[in-house]
């Protein structure tokens, strides 16, 4: 659930950044997908369960290999899942309810095979199952509790340990997964919805779970979609951008902390290029460059140099030229132009990555480095709702 969606690759090549300097990186750039953080489940991939309090290496796993790396699960269910160059698809961590997909419940702390998978387009990792794209069509596998694998069972005690066929969708370009639902866009811009419907975070307009896909009415022309634990965010293709789900602190960015479970317009944006929700927090790449955010900000993780928490976008005066970012749990990573990661908010489980465990909020609310530039960084993710982060 936690990578950026993108309407546009076209980002200002210039970056600006306030009061911080970025050092140059001290060794040639490294090939790895580089992780941090908790690892209680093996979630970093480095072949430990020990917490990485700076960037280290994902076991075997070459960062030019991978076309999208989506994190999923809590800091007790971790996972991630990675969509490799040859469309086959590798997961590790956490495995209780099948996530990795692998056939087995068994924990794995090194990458392995998602069975039965290739030629896949698009993945993406909720709190407990994975999403993947097959010529138009999709398979989930991981835990089923709310009906979030769309195969018309709902099974709190038998989990789909492999991939199996998501019902009666096709023609689909992207897919979304967030805490015990799941969401899907069609190539005609259509947005289709299934699992658990508390907060409305299936745009239905009510609560009921669903498990099969079902079409959000009067939602059309989107082009690209981002799904956070609870809530969604849906891009226009004229660059404006539509929410629904919870919205206790302020991440439907529609000036309220009302929950919704209709899309309804997040306000003062335009032009945008990325969108990309967190947990509780979301961010928004402009076709100039800057960058806007709002949700919770209780660490300071929006980086708009206060701990308010905002139901309206505003502008991140220390991120313009960002190419990725994407809200963890209660932190935030960016990819910066120059190759460099910067992070920002909470830090009690090194989740900034910069071998501290100290708050931005006790540091001016500046962003801090987790990787320095010329590291040849351009993406980033976290988990669904964790305190682990991957660059690559």
């Amino acid at each position: 659930m936690t990578t950026t969606r993108v309407l546009s690759t076209t980002l200002l090549a210039s970056l600006t950044l306030t009061g911080l300097a970025l050092p140059s990186a001290s060794a040639a750039t490294d090939p790895w997908v580089r992780p941090w953080g908790t690892n209680a489940v093996g979630q970093l991939g480095n072949a430990t369960t020990i917490p990485q309090t700076t960037p280290g290496d994902v076991v075997g796993l070459a960062r030019a290999d991978v076309r999208t790396l989506s994190g999923g699960g809590d800091d007790k269910t971790a996972f991630a899942v990675a969509l490799l160059a040859d469309g086959t698809v590798k997961s590790w961590g956490a495995n209780a309810t099948g996530q990795l997909g692998n056939g087995t419940t068994t924990n794995q702390p090194v990458p392995g095979t998602v069975a039965v998978l290739s030629g896949i387009s698009a993945v993406d990792a909720g709190l407990d199952h994975g999403l993947a794209v097959r010529k138009g069509r999709v398979y989930a596998w991981g835990g089923n509790a709310k009906g979030q694998l769309g195969n018309g069972v709902t099974d709190e005690k038998n989990p789909a340990k492999v991939p199996v066929l998501v019902q009666a969708l096709d023609e689909v370009k992207d897919v979304g997964a967030g805490c015990s639902f799941s969401a899907a866009l069609r190539q005609d811009g259509t947005v289709w919805t299934w699992g658990d419907g508390t907060n409305g975070r299936l745009g239905l307009g009510g609560t009921d779970a669903r498990n099969t896909p079902q079409q959000i009415k009067d939602l059309t022309d989107i082009a690209a979609i981002s799904v956070g634990c609870s809530h969604v965010l849906a891009l226009t293709v004229d660059g404006k951008v539509k929410s629904w789900g919870e919205g206790k602190n302020g991440q439907l960015g529609n000036d309220t902390t009302a929950d919704s479970p209709s899309p309804v317009d997040v306000k003062l944006l335009s032009g945008v290029t990325q969108i990309s929700a967190g947990p509780f927090h979301d961010f928004a790449i402009l076709k100039d460059g800057t960058v806007k955010g709002w949700g919770w900000n209780k660490f300071g993780q929006l980086g708009d140099g206060t701990t308010t928490d905002r139901t309206t976008p505003v502008p991140i005066d220390t991120l313009k030229g960002t190419k990725s970012i994407i809200g963890g749990a209660d932190f935030t990573v960016a990819a910066q132009p120059d190759g460099s990661v910067l992070t920002l908010g909470n830090n009690d489980a090194s989740q900034l990555g910069d071998g501290t465990t100290t708050a931005t909020t006790a540091r001016d609310n500046k962003p801090v480095i987790a990787l320095p530039s010329g590291s040849g960084i351009t993406r980033v993710a976290t988990l669904a709702n964790g305190k682990s982060a991957y660059a690559y």
